[in-house]
């Protein structure tokens, strides 16, 4: 209930996402917050004033002045009265005048006139998305102290499936009240969690792979969100649910979780790479089904990138890096090594000679090993109760 009494403001730009704020507004209330609606005229084409002033229960403002009331709507006292300011859907647009201090209508001179934290929740086509234009704008504004609400990961209104898609109204509100929530252990810090498998294409219809599940590291990416921390889960093909308040980027190959890992790196304050990416890819993808013809074949392989050492050789002293190790044999010497090489804080090492542990099961048997070469081994859990204890020792680790 942190959001209990609070004045929220929330503008609302002109984006066919702007209906999923009508479900917002309505969870909001029912956290007895106070909501303010401010809409561009362009938001009003898709979603009316009145639906969000009747679930606000507050007129919603666009304009200056109401010529009909004779009522000047302040935009300083709209800015200085929230406790904080919400612009969602925040288009492309908006997002560039915001980058650039253009103030030509009422929701961005409240959002100039903000003296509150100010969250942003993007909402556009993926092109859009990924355009130099648009990402030199979100480190703008996250320059100057805003937050950004990443968006997810989807089929868009445009019928490509990519980033882009308005954070879903749960986890708005999920990442609202862990912002506003300083008691939990991991509060304003943020997480980079990877999970899953990465599928190297072998032609339109075969890749090479493994039997990760993710399961491992999506209990870590819910258990660190739990604790408070904003959490970015890279995750390759899985059939898993996202954890509700975890914003998902999805992969498939290693070179694409490379790129993500490599953009939200530097701002994380925690990283847990317990993805199981492929150490080698075909040096050539076939563009046609590769057909059945002679009794052998041979597909040329190249290693791929190594993630969790990319990062490693850039890691700074304040963030904590933690890497898995699935071994079969020499197990703590290859975990040590591993831990050494690529510049871990922890090693989390699994044995595939340990029943219920390792891949697609919902168990796991742990052992962690720190940079001060210490061991410390736990008994086979389920997988969400490992998380926890991995995550108990981030956050003694980051009092530390």
């Amino acid at each position: 209930m942190v959001l209990h009494g609070k004045h929220i403001v929330i503008g609302v730009c002109g984006s066919i996402a702007a209906y999923k704020i009508a479900h917002l507004v309505r969870l909001l209330i029912k956290e007895n917050a106070s909501v303010q609606v401010i809409m561009t005229k362009e938001a009003s084409q898709f979603i009316t004033p009145l639906t969000l002033a009747t679930l606000s229960k507050n007129p919603v403002l666009i304009d200056y002045y109401d010529p009909k009331t004779g009522v000047w709507n302040n935009h300083v006292q709209l800015g200085l009265e929230a406790d904080l300011m919400l612009i969602a859907p925040c288009t492309a647009n908006t997002l560039g005048k915001m980058a650039n201090g253009i103030c030509d209508n009422l929701l961005l001179a409240s959002y100039l006139s903000a003296k509150c934290p100010v969250f942003i929740a993007p909402a556009m086509d993926l092109d859009m998305w990924i355009h130099p234009a648009t990402k030199a704008n979100i480190a703008r504004v996250t320059s100057f102290g805003n937050l950004i609400i990443p968006p997810g990961n989807g089929e868009l209104a445009s019928g490509l499936v990519g980033d882009g898609r308005l954070a879903e109204p749960d986890d708005i509100l999920a990442f609202l009240s862990n912002y506003l929530q300083p008691s939990l252990p991991l509060a304003g810090k943020k997480a980079l969690v990877t999970a899953g498998p990465t599928y190297e294409a072998i032609d339109p219809v075969r890749f090479i792979g493994n039997h990760s599940s993710g399961k491992m590291g999506y209990a870590i990416a819910e258990r660190l969100q739990a604790l408070g921390a904003q959490v970015t889960l890279v995750a390759g093909p899985t059939a898993l649910a996202t954890p509700p308040g975890v914003s998902k980027l999805a992969v498939t190959s290693a070179s694409e979780m490379l790129a993500y890992c490599e953009q939200h790196f530097s701002a994380a304050d925690i990283i847990v790479m317990s993805a199981a990416v492929a150490d080698y890819t075909p040096i050539e993808v076939a563009t046609q089904k590769i057909k059945k013809k002679d009794s052998e074949m041979s597909i040329p392989l190249k290693k791929t990138v190594d993630i969790l050492a990319t990062l490693g050789s850039t890691k700074s002293s304040e963030q904590v890096l933690i890497g898995f190790a699935l071994e079969t044999n020499n197990e703590l010497a290859n975990a040590l090594s591993k831990l050494k090489r690529k510049n871990l804080d922890y090693i989390v090492l699994n044995s595939m000679q340990d029943a219920g542990a390792g891949f697609a099961t919902d168990t796991n048997k742990i052992t962690v090993i720190d940079r001060q070469e210490q061991i410390q081994s736990f008994e086979l859990k389920s997988k969400s109760a490992v998380a926890a204890d991995i995550c108990t020792l981030i956050v003694k680790h980051l009092q530390a």
